[in-house]
């Protein structure tokens, strides 16, 4: 498990064992307590990548079809928050809600990189909450403006390097002030994560630190001011952020 921290004026990435951080570089000082760094998100993207409706059981609450094809939206960098960062509410919208998603980021500059070899650039995996303006979003009949808030795609709060996590069955949950609105599992995924990066590649490079957020599972619903909500994936941890 690996993170990045910033301590006092310095940013660095550092490895996570027994509530310690090793750093990997970019700091002179060594080892450091875990509860004495600010946690940041684990990558700074160019770009978020997200899947739409990828969860079998999450098409079946909708009583939609299953895709024949990933349905693609992207979020901008701008939006990006870490682990215990806040979600701003925007004043413009009166419906926002959470959406707990299994994020990829990658490790390689790539394109046209094929299911058999997507292992090669993947850097690892996190929690992402793909919070949405769902009032806006009906309004406007496409995503761009309700997913692309500022604080609308948190992630975090660590990278679990892909030897650490299951990522094609990881339990993954999300709560709102400790109770449980979804869980499911990535079994469930209609789209695997091998495929989804030759099917994205295809059309896009992926740069360093780039995002794949691969879907939601059934139970997305409201948040209000004041709100805490947590994604959890097994094997990853937990995300946690205060709407405000």
């Amino acid at each position: 498990m690996i993170g990045r921290f910033r301590s006092e004026d310095e940013v660095f990435y550092g490895e996570i064992e027994d509530g310690r951080v090793y750093p990997k570089g970019g700091t002179s000082a060594g080892i450091f307590e875990l509860s004495e760094l600010c946690v940041l998100p684990p990558a700074s993207p160019s770009k978020i990548v997200c899947v739409g409706l990828n969860y079998r059981d999450h098409a079946e609450e909708l009583h939609m079809e299953v895709p024949e094809t990933p349905i693609l939206f992207l979020k901008p960098p701008s939006a990006v928050i870490g682990h215990k960062d806040k979600i701003i509410y925007p004043a413009s919208s009166s419906r926002v809600e959470y959406e707990a998603e299994l994020a990829v980021v990658i490790g390689k500059r790539c394109k046209n990189i094929s299911a058999s070899k997507a292992a090669d650039v993947i850097a690892g995996y996190t929690c992402f909450n793909d919070v949405t303006a769902r009032d806006l979003q009906q309004i406007d009949g496409q995503w761009t403006r309700a997913k692309s808030f500022d604080t609308f795609a948190a992630f975090g709060p660590y990278l679990a390097f892909p030897d650490e996590v299951d990522v094609t069955d990881a339990k993954i949950a999300c709560r709102v002030n400790g109770e449980t609105r979804q869980a499911s599992s990535t079994s469930n995924l209609i789209f695997d994560v091998p495929y989804l990066i030759e099917f994205i590649t295809e059309i896009m490079t992926l740069e360093v630190g780039d995002v794949i957020t691969t879907g939601t599972p059934p139970g997305v619903g409201e948040l209000q001011r004041g709100d805490t909500v947590e994604v959890e994936i097994q094997g990853i941890g937990i995300l946690r952020n205060e709407v405000v």
